[in-house]
């Protein structure tokens, strides 16, 4: 029996990533994979891609987006009854994750028809997803596309963000991967206040993929930054900082050093 192709997708729009995120996403994913496998990007733009990934313009939506809501909903794209060069099981993941393992066993997890997202650490008590990588047969969320387009507004403004959309309207409901699969940089990787101002970002041993939910991305960590509003200073020198802008506790929190394993798994 021949093995089934392993599908990996990610999109991109705008000026925020661009063509460095898409090609180290391919290159992290070439390393961490076994064939047959293929990678589908769904960009505004090709400029400067690497020649091996299969590039489609975005997919039409016939609708407008929400405005004035702080979920990705261009995501929504994704969701239509098919994809060009694409159909059963697909892997979805975001531009800015890291890999650290192996992705065959995300292929493997559950039934094919399954849809499959990652566990949102930020809300422990709920049985929340996250869409950072996910799993979907490729039209399995077409009903909830149809569901968004009907009012798009009136669905961002009662579930704010599109994975919480998703967790809570995905037909016959959503499985969750092992926790250990997926670490959330913020929440599993940097050390709790005030071990985060002896200790750096630690890579948890069994993790396969970081996600970098939120505005702290994979750029930052590695300059030991929240933001480059927060630029990397000394222990001291934040905690001098986060009094003077009067950010308090949640200010300290945000202190972590430079990630030097990040540059290890994010490169071409």
């Amino acid at each position: 029996m021949p093995l089934r192709m392993k599908q990996v997708m990610c999109i991109n729009w705008g000026t925020r990533y661009g063509a460095q995120y898409i090609n180290r996403l391919y290159a992290m994913v070439s390393r961490n994979i076994t064939a047959p496998w293929k990678f589908v990007c769904f960009t505004d733009t090709r400029n400067g891609l690497h020649p091996d990934i299969i590039c489609h313009d975005l997919p039409p939506l016939r609708t407008e987006l929400p405005q004035n809501t702080r979920g990705k909903w261009q995501k929504s794209r994704l969701w239509a009854k098919s994809l060009p060069d694409l159909d059963g099981p697909v892997l979805f993941m975001d531009l800015d994750v890291v890999i650290t393992g192996s992705l065959d066993p995300f292929f493997e997890y559950g039934s094919p028809d399954d849809i499959v997202l990652a566990n949102n650490p930020a809300k422990p008590f709920h049985r929340s997803g996250q869409t950072s990588i996910y799993r979907m047969p490729v039209g399995g969320l077409e009903p909830l596309q149809e569901k968004f387009i009907a009012d798009p507004q009136a669905a961002a403004d009662r579930y704010e963000w599109e994975q919480s959309f998703v967790t809570h309207n995905a037909p016959g409901g959503i499985k969750l991967w092992p926790r250990r699969w997926v670490r959330h940089f913020r929440i599993d990787c940097i050390p709790a206040f005030p071990l985060n101002f002896l200790l750096p970002p630690r890579l948890p041993a069994d993790a396969r993929v970081v996600i970098f939910a939120g505005a702290l991305n994979p750029t930052d960590a590695m300059a030991g930054q929240y933001s480059q509003d927060l630029p990397f200073l000394s222990p001291y020198a934040h905690i001098r900082r986060s009094l003077a802008q009067r950010s308090g506790f949640k200010g300290l929190r945000r202190f972590l050093y430079p990630t030097r394993w990040i540059a290890d798994h994010w490169r071409e």
